[in-house]
């Protein structure tokens, strides 16, 4: 039987793919206002040139397909998310994704709540990490 970790990890594979904050409705899709360099969206211009293929893996895949399913809601996938980011330890995303959280209707309450959760299960110094991430991004950092 496969542990909470490596079921974490499975569900983060194309979750963790996603890296930073998009305005609005979120998806990779969306691209920026402005020149064609700008247009391209957030995940070409991070990983477009390095990697290119993960680029369009994750416009195509993870956003066109997956942050699409009528299933869950961006709201719930959003909160998904930032729980196994979270239970990952991974700072960098869980600022991103906080952001795209409360844009998706998380409230911070609810955000909060699920890093005390967590503590339990993903450690205290994980939970400890994302309070002060999300107070950075509550404070509007």
């Amino acid at each position: 039987m496969k542990t909470m970790k490596q079921l974490l990890g499975n569900l983060m594979l194309s979750a963790s793919m996603m890296l930073a904050v998009l305005p609005g409705v979120v998806s990779a899709q969306t691209p920026a206002e402005g020149d064609d360099k700008s247009r391209r969206s957030r995940a070409q211009q991070l990983m477009g040139a390095t990697a290119p293929k993960l680029a369009e893996l994750t416009d195509d895949v993870l956003y066109g397909d997956i942050w699409e399913r009528p299933q869950l809601s961006k709201r719930d996938r959003s909160l998904i998310t930032v729980a196994a980011l979270i239970a990952m330890n991974r700072p960098d995303q869980l600022r991103s994704h906080l952001t795209i959280a409360r844009q998706n209707g998380v409230t911070e309450d609810e955000l909060i709540e699920t890093i005390t959760h967590l503590a339990f299960y993903a450690g205290w110094p994980s939970a400890v990490s994302a309070v002060a991430i999300a107070k950075d991004v509550f404070a509007g950092e």
